[in-house]
């Protein structure tokens, strides 16, 4: 939701359904459950938009979702589209240590890489010969 909202501005029901790949009726009970949680203002019909607490909340986890994604692809080298998806998915579970070792991971082994070309060769050809 928080992507959709920094693309087009505003969004309504039937594009997050869209995005999501799920019936309207699934994002209406869930607009119902975050609206609850003081998250989203939404009325039937109408657009969605965060509450400040909402988009606190949502840049935090939009921020996790960037980190795990860059460590997906850059380090992991899974394809793009697969990072995106399942960086979606890890970004709402994952605990906070876990992120941030994660992060700190990806630091050292793009700095290590910059440094040394052996070892940037060697991770590129494990990565090429493990599938």
């Amino acid at each position: 939701m928080y992507i959709l909202l920094k693309e087009k501005g505003v969004i309504r029901v039937k594009d997050l359904a869209k995005t999501l790949k799920v019936k309207p009726a699934s994002v209406v009970n869930f607009m119902d459950n975050l609206k609850e949680k003081g998250l989203v203002r939404y009325e039937k019909h109408e657009v969605l938009t965060l509450t400040r607490k909402g988009k606190g909340k949502a840049r935090r986890i939009y921020s996790k979702h960037v980190k795990l994604k860059a460590f997906l692809q850059e380090i992991l080298r899974i394809p793009e589209d697969i990072a995106e998806e399942d960086a979606c998915y890890i970004e709402h579970g994952i605990h906070e240590k876990t992120l941030k070792r994660i992060i700190k991971f990806t630091e050292f082994i793009k700095g290590y890489s910059q440094k040394d070309e052996k070892f940037a060769r060697a991770l590129k050809n494990f990565f090429k010969t493990s599938g």
